[in-house]
This record gives structure tokens, C-alpha cells and sequence, in this order.
């Protein structure tokens, strides 16, 4: 397991590292590709999509609103447009709704909804991110404020965790582990902000605000891979999936970048 489980992450590393390297289509259609199958994990795991091998027009429906959303931010950009369809997704949600009731119960309307928002439109935040001016440094904060928040919170956790930080959801993680990944991305987001991008950005002093951005990421980070979990535990499921030998599904890997990606988003078009 644990050799898998490191073979995959180098693997993962590689691959963000040439795609959000690359930015453009490349990053767009990976993200895309990813929220497909993101998007359908969440299908399954909120029993909106009973049968694996078979689609219900809810999901139908939500793979043609992502790959609207993700054609309009890759080639229109035209954000105005991106807000549209994201609510239209709802409204056409609604129509099937009411014209095949009582086929669907509300539950997995809104559930449908809810994993187009949780995946999809969340992961466009990397792209989004990406393409700001300077973008192609501040994109990282986003991994570093998730990979490395986690990797310093379990090393950390494993040294001296003694307080549970969530002993009904997740009794392995501790206060402890939190505060050591939080104080992990907000120092690496330093080093990062004083070494590489204080040498980019020259008309204002950077290290401070990569240092804070990484700690706020790190909170938001475990607070989305808590919520990941938490969903898993209300379905009584174990993964998402296992596309990724080791790590479970695209939900499981990528649960705290999800939530990671649109907070750095905002905080950098704020602070810098």
C-alpha cells in the first residue's frame, strides 16, 4: 500500500507540475477531465447515480453544464457567462425535475447541484488562478497550502498529537497536527514568496503576504478534506473511487485543493 501510495504521488506531482506549469488548454482540459470524473464519484457517492454502468439525466445534464462551463472559461473567458451557466445548470435541473416527477426526489437534485458546484466549478479556481497576472507563481500557493499543510500535519500529528482535533469525523487527526500544517504552508509559502517571487515582484513586498495566504489556505485546506470525509462517512463509503492506486478516487486526492483553490483565488486578486 505504501509503495503505491508513494509511486501515485510522485506520479500526481509530475503531472501537476507539467500541467499547471503549462497553464492554457493543457491545464484547461485536465481540469476538465478531472471534474468529469470528480463529478461522477459524487454522483455515486450521493446516490444520485445508483447503477455504475449507467447514467441518469441528472448526471447528463451535469456533464453537458461542466464541459459548457469549461469550453466558456478556456475559450470565451467570459466570466459573466460562466456565472450564467452555472445557474442555468440549476434552473434545467429543475426542469427535469418537475417534468419527470416523480422520478427524482429533491434529495438528488440537490445533491447534483451541490457536486457540480463541490468539483467543478471549484477546480476552474486553479485555472482561474493561473491565468491572473503573476499567476504562474501564485498558483502554487494552492498545493502548498494543501499538499504540504498535509504533509507537515501528519508528520507533525505522529510526533506529538495528543488532542483530537475531530474525534467523531476523524479521530487520527490532532490540534497539534493542524497547527504544525499550518505553520508548514505558511513557512514553505514564505521561503517561496521571498526566493522566487520577491525577485518577480519588485514593486511590493510579497514574503509577508505569501506567508499569510499559505496559512489561511492550510486552515481552509483541512477544512475541506474534513468535509470530504465527512460526506464519505454520512454515505458510509471508504473512497470515492480507486482511479489512483493508493489514494482512492479524484474526490479523494484532490478534496482539500477543491476548497483550497477558489480562497487563494480571492486573497491574491485582494492582496496583491
Amino acid at each position: 500500500m505504501f509503495k503505491s501510495r508513494l509511486i501515485s504521488g510522485i506520479l500526481l506531482v509530475i503531472l501537476a507540475l507539467f500541467t499547471v506549469g503549462s497553464g492554457g488548454y493543457i491545464l484547461a482540459l485536465t481540469l476538465w477531465l478531472i471534474s468529469i470524473i470528480a463529478f461522477h464519484e459524487l454522483c455515486l457517492a450521493c446516490e444520485i447515480q445508483k447503477d455504475k454502468k449507467k447514467q441518469n439525466t441528472l448526471e447528463v445534464v451535469g456533464y453537458i453544464f461542466i464541459s459548457l462551463y469549461y469550453i466558456d472559461m478556456a475559450l470565451l473567458k467570459n466570466q459573466q457567462l460562466m456565472i450564467m451557466i452555472a445557474v442555468m445548470a440549476l434552473i434545467v435541473l429543475l426542469m427535469v425535475y418537475v417534468f419527470k416527477f416523480p422520478k427524482y426526489h429533491a434529495n438528488q437534485i440537490m445533491s447534483t447541484y451541490f457536486s457540480f458546484i463541490y468539483a467543478p466549478v471549484l477546480f476552474s479556481f486553479v485555472y482561474l488562478t493561473r491565468e491572473l497576472e503573476y499567476g504562474v507563481y501564485f498558483v502554487w500557493v494552492i498545493f502548498i497550502s494543501s499538499w504540504i499543510s498535509d504533509t507537515c500535519a501528519y508528520c507533525v500529528g505522529m510526533l506529538f498529537g495528543k488532542h483530537k482535533l475531530a474525534p467523531v469525523l476523524s479521530p487520527k487527526k490532532s490540534i497539534e497536527g493542524s497547527i504544525g500544517g499550518i505553520a508548514g504552508s505558511a513557512i514553505v509559502g514564505a521561503l517561496f514568496g521571498y526566493f522566487v517571487v520577491e525577485q518577480v515582484i519588485t514593486e511590493q513586498q510579497v514574503t509577508w503576504i505569501f506567508a499569510l495566504i499559505g496559512a489561511i489556505g492550510s486552515v481552509v485546506s483541512q477544512i475541506g478534506d474534513l468535509a470530504a470525509s465527512a460526506i464519505k462517512r454520512n454515505y458510509e463509503i471508504k473512497d470515492y473511487g480507486k482511479l489512483i492506486p493508493g489514494h482512492g478516487g479524484i474526490m479523494d486526492r484532490f478534496d482539500s485543493v477543491l476548497v483550497t483553490a477558489p480562497m487563494i483565488y480571492f486573497l491574491f486578486t485582494l492582496l496583491v
